[in-house]
């Protein structure tokens, strides 16, 4: 709206600052609110158009919104001065237009408790602006100080029938019912039981014990509070059953049914047992240890193991009065007192009559009071007896049929004799074994020595089967079974029922004698023990597996056989004359008896004259066991002189025989000295007419002790030398040879001097001729003599390329347009001096011309260096 308003309606001064921004700034004089409405005007207008808020105006969008019936009240209603233009002024209380609604209220009467209900807190009860009279109480009922929460009925009930006659200050306890005024009456009708009379419980503070606000007459008491919880049958028995005449001050255990006026005539009446006269444990205080709440006549809750005595197996199934015999509840017996419980005394005595399996106990001596050791409370006849406990355990065929091959205990308890004194082991003493002992044959065991004595059957037979013999452990006699022995007949070597072998019988030879003999004409690869002298030690080589499969462990004579060794015939080393098997560890391959004739008919070299390398003793350095004698492998680095390159024996290398270096049979060679060793003499002395790129070694006194610092065993002739071991490595022309630099080293070692230090590597020393040229070159070559440059050559040239010099122009860039150095170093003996002028000579560098140009400048005379001043990089300034 404002773009289409005239500049002069605002701006009414040519002047177009201060003018205000705010509305008011402008329209103060058009104001029809009088200012009333304060200067914020853009609570309801817009730039869009003056008039737009008169909507929102309507609408009271300010700070009292009109919100329910209040939308509908009319502008009059409330501001009384609208049609003379005033509508500010109005308080936003509720009282300021409700006050005579407050006045005039009756349920209750606010004015009247202006405290509890102050007219300026309506809107605590009245929430809404849809009706006044639709009230409700919005405090906490619960805090302070009312401390009264309204729960379930209590939510619903109007307040006047609580607050009567208009009281409101009321000071109760939640849970004080009776003395409230509220449920008195009530309580004092009660007649099950009549409240007033049946103790504190039922007493007037106590209503909420029972009765809570959900509601009155549905009551729940928690009888567990009296400390007689109410169980079962108990729990829905009428009050009056056990609280008689009323009296609900009863003070009597859960367990004291006896005594209390509940159970006693009952318990008086019983008959099985007579309660009354059958102990303690049937008194009238011990109702609960039998009978329970579900049913009084459910006996199955005695625990009988109160007594001493559990009932186990048949036993809790058997009549009481089948045990407590005569109304006989004091009865003091041990649960394994079987017999003297007057129980199964009948059954012990039976005994004597009963056989079959059936000891006779009275006979036998059997303990009346043990009956528990076989006998159980499951099945009395299906007795048990655990004979492992006498010390002889019943194993296989000891244990009675159909387990065993026993028929009956009194196979072995022979005339009713239980009192058996007799180990496990005892098998002859026992009067079980000892006429099958007596009648043995094979071998006869009473004439057989201890090993068969009558106390020693179990080493033998067992349990399983007496007949069966291969439980013996031939290991406790000291020789253990193994291999063919195990399964040779006892009688091939117990013969003549000799079972009295000693540890030395143990020895092979007594029972291989024969196979001994045999060796003098078997031939082949067994030799003849007797004329070789072989100890009788048999098991050195044979072994119980199979005695024809003989090996012998040659490593325990101290010479291990490895390679072609292990594939010949034990003749062919341990002849006759070698001395048999009577030799001794050799000491070396060329032995006597072994390789002497290989070692003397060597000629290449003749090993006997070579010196200790090719000793007698030293053949394994060659020679080994993997193959023949005759291809031997020799490790030329064990003489610290590994061979390489064409050192190598051809086709490796160039070497076709070992004398080509060791002349005249000598291997006793111990330098490693090209020169020296009289290998390479030859070469170094021709170096002395050679030439070309080959300097004369002799003349240069090269050291003949440094051979290999140029040469290699690869190739004598390519020799390399590394001169950066002199400290002047060689680069660019200076490597021999370079096209267009250095061809020999005679090029700088002139007249064949090789004793140049680090003085003499300097440039100028070899390039004095290129210095002194300098003079003449002319062009941008500048005279180094008269321009007094230092002799740092390498300051300005490289190896690379001695005329492509070039020189590192600090301070003014170049080239620059073509420039040589003369034309600015004009003085050819002083480079520190320089002019521009020389060049800059054109029209516009004239002083006149250049004074105009630089006129007002800073510093700036006319002269040769003056341009440098600001053109320090060339261009304009």
């Amino acid at each position: 709206m404002h773009e289409k308003v005239q500049c002069v309606a605002c701006h009414i001064k040519p002047a177009f600052t201060d003018v205000g921004k705010n509305c008011a700034d402008c329209h103060r004089q058009s104001d029809v609110h009088r200012g009333q409405m304060g200067s914020n005007c853009e609570q309801c207008h817009t730039v869009k158009g003056w008039s737009v808020a008169t909507q929102q105006v309507k609408d009271h969008q300010n700070r009292f919104p009109l919100l329910g019936t209040h939308s509908a009240v009319q502008c009059e209603d409330c501001h009384k001065q609208a049609a003379s233009g005033i509508f500010y002024g109005l308080s936003t209380e509720c009282q300021s237009c409700h006050l005579k609604d407050w006045q005039n209220t009756t349920n209750p009467p606010h004015a009247q408790d202006p405290t509890d209900f102050p007219p300026s807190a309506c809107q605590g009860c009245h929430r809404t602006f849809d009706s006044w009279l639709d009230a409700s109480f919005n405090g906490n009922h619960s805090a302070p100080p009312i401390n009264f929460p309204l729960t379930a009925g209590h939510a619903n009930v109007p307040c006047q029938e609580c607050h009567v006659n208009n009281n409101y200050h009321l000071q109760i306890a939640a849970t004080d019912c009776g003395n409230a005024g509220c449920h008195l009456t009530t309580w004092k009708q009660t007649n099950n039981p009549p409240h007033p009379t049946a103790g504190p419980t039922f007493s007037a503070s106590n209503c909420s014990t029972c009765h809570n606000t959900t509601s009155w007459t549905n009551v729940t008491f928690n009888h567990s509070v009296t400390g007689f919880p109410l169980t079962n049958a108990h729990a829905t028995v009428p009050c009056t059953q056990c609280h008689v005449n009323n009296n609900y001050n009863l003070q009597i255990a859960p367990t004291d049914c006896g005594n209390s006026g509940c159970h006693l005539p009952t318990w008086q009446q019983t008959n099985n047992p007579v309660h009354s006269t059958a102990g303690t444990a049937f008194g009238a205080a011990n109702c609960s240890q039998c009978h329970d709440t579900i049913s009084w006549t459910d006996l199955t809750a005695f625990n009988h193991s109160v007594t001493g005595f559990t009932l186990t197996g048949a036993h809790l199934t058997t009549p009481c009065l089948q045990c407590h015999t005569n109304n006989n509840y004091t009865l003091q017996i041990a649960p394994t007192d079987c017999g003297n419980s007057s129980c199964h005394l009948t059954q012990w005595n039976s005994t004597q009559t009963l056989g079959g399996n059936v000891p006779n106990h009275i006979a036998a001596g059997f303990p009346i009071s043990q009956c528990s050791t076989c006998h159980n409370t499951t099945s009395w006849s299906n007795a048990t007896f655990d004979h492992s406990t006498t010390g002889f355990p019943l194993t296989n065929s000891h244990q009675l049929a159909p387990a065993g091959k026993v028929t009956a205990c009194a196979q072995c308890h022979i005339n009713n004799n239980y009192n058996l004194q007799i180990a496990p082991t005892d098998c002859g003493n026992s009067g079980c074994h000892l006429s099958t002992w007596q009648q043995t044959n094979n071998p006869v065991h009473s004439t057989a020595g201890t090993a068969f004595g009558t106390a020693s059957c179990s080493q033998c037979h067992d349990t399983i089967a007496w007949t069966d013999l291969t439980a013996f452990n031939h290991s406790v006699t000291g020789w253990a079974l193994t291999g063919t022995h195990a399964t040779t007949p006892c009688t091939s070597c117990h013969i003549n029922n000799n079972y009295n072998l000693a540890a030395a019988n143990t020895a092979c030879y007594p029972c291989h004698t024969s196979d001994w003999n045999k060796t003098q004409t078997l031939g082949g690869n067994v030799p003849n023990h007797i004329t070789s002298g072989f100890p009788q030690t048999c098991d050195t080589c044979h072994d119980t597996t199979s005695w024809a499969d003989s090996t012998f462990n040659h490593n325990t004579t101290g010479f291990p056989l490895t390679g072609l060794h292990t594939s010949l015939q034990c003749a062919q080393c341990h002849s006759t004359a070698a001395g048999g098997y009577n030799l001794k560890a050799p000491t070396g391959c060329a032995d006597q008896y072994c390789h002497q004739s290989d070692y003397n008919s060597t000629n290449s070299p003749v090993h006997a004259a070579a010196g200790s390398t090719f000793a007698a003793a030293n053949c394994t350095n060659c020679h080994s066991t993997a193959a023949p004698f005759t291809t031997t492998s020799w490790n030329h680095n064990s003489t610290n002189w590994p061979l390489t390159g064409n050192h190598q024996m051809s086709p490796a290398g160039a070497i076709t025989n070992c004398n080509q270096c060791h002349v005249g049979n000598n291997y006793g060679l111990t330098t490693g000295d090209c020169w020296s060793s009289g290998c390479h003499t030859t070469d170094w002395n021709s170096t002395q007419t050679l030439g070309g790129a080959v300097p004369n070694h002799v003349a240069a006194n090269f050291p003949t002790s440094l051979c290999s610092s140029c040469h290699d065993t690869v190739s004598w002739a390519d020799g390399k030398f590394d001169h950066s071991t002199t400290g002047w490595a060689l680069t660019g022309g200076h490597v021999v040879p370079t096209a267009g630099g250095v061809q020999a080293c005679t090029d700088c070692h002139v007249s064949n001097n090789y004793s140049l230090t680090a003085a003499n590597t300097v440039c100028y020393g070899c390039h004095v001729a290129e210095w002194n040229s300098t003079q003449t070159l002319g062009g941008s070559v500048p005279n180094h003599i008269a321009a007094g440059y230092p002799t740092t050559c390498d300051t300005c040239h490289t190896t690379t390329n001695w005329l492509n010099a070039t020189f590192n122009h600090t301070y003014f860039p170049i080239p620059h347009h073509g420039s040589v150095c003369a034309d600015c170093h004009q003085v050819s003996t002083d480079y520190s001096q320089f002019t521009c002028i020389n060049c800059h000579t054109t029209t516009a560098h004239q002083p006149t011309q250049t004074n105009n140009t630089h006129n007002g400048v800073k510093g700036y005379t006319y002269g040769p260096t003056t341009c440098y001043n600001c053109h320090k990089n060339g261009g304009s300034g």
